[in-house]
């Protein structure tokens, strides 16, 4: 059903549930999963892809050691570094990819704080033709 499950992550505290979920889903499956990790600091938005320093360097740990989990547990898992805008990164890279299903935690804002602050998961949700997978932290 999903043979290509892109996970995007944000390393907060949404992160867990949804790497919990995508383990399990992709395991019964046998699905094939890409982590993504967007990059957006100011370094980022001045160099894009070149930029380097701290925020790349942690988010390249922080992938790797969640892959590590993953791969642990027998899935096909693949680990990337998007750069500048995180929905225009998921977008790109599912499309790249193949992927059958983006998955994503929330932080579970209300309607309000939407309006204003706008979220990744909308924006991405509104902009694909194949299935978004949103799982809201507690």
């Amino acid at each position: 059903m999903y043979n290509n499950i892109l996970l995007a992550l944000d390393a907060s505290a949404t992160d867990r549930p949804i790497i919990e979920h995508i383990k399990q889903l992709a395991g019964h499956l046998h699905s094939r999963v890409l982590l993504l990790r967007v990059a957006t600091g100011p370094a980022v938005q001045m160099y894009g892809e070149q930029a380097g320093g701290r925020e790349v360097d942690e988010i390249r740990a922080y992938l790797e050691q969640v892959r590590a989990e993953f791969d642990t547990a027998g899935i096909q898992v693949t680990a990337e570094v998007g750069y500048c805008d995180p929905t225009k990164e998921i977008l790109k890279w599912a499309s790249q990819k193949g992927c059958d299903l983006i998955a994503m935690g929330t932080h579970g804002h209300k309607l309000l704080a939407d309006l204003f602050l706008g979220t990744t998961a909308t924006r991405v949700q509104h902009n694909i033709s194949i299935p978004v997978l949103l799982l809201r932290a507690r």
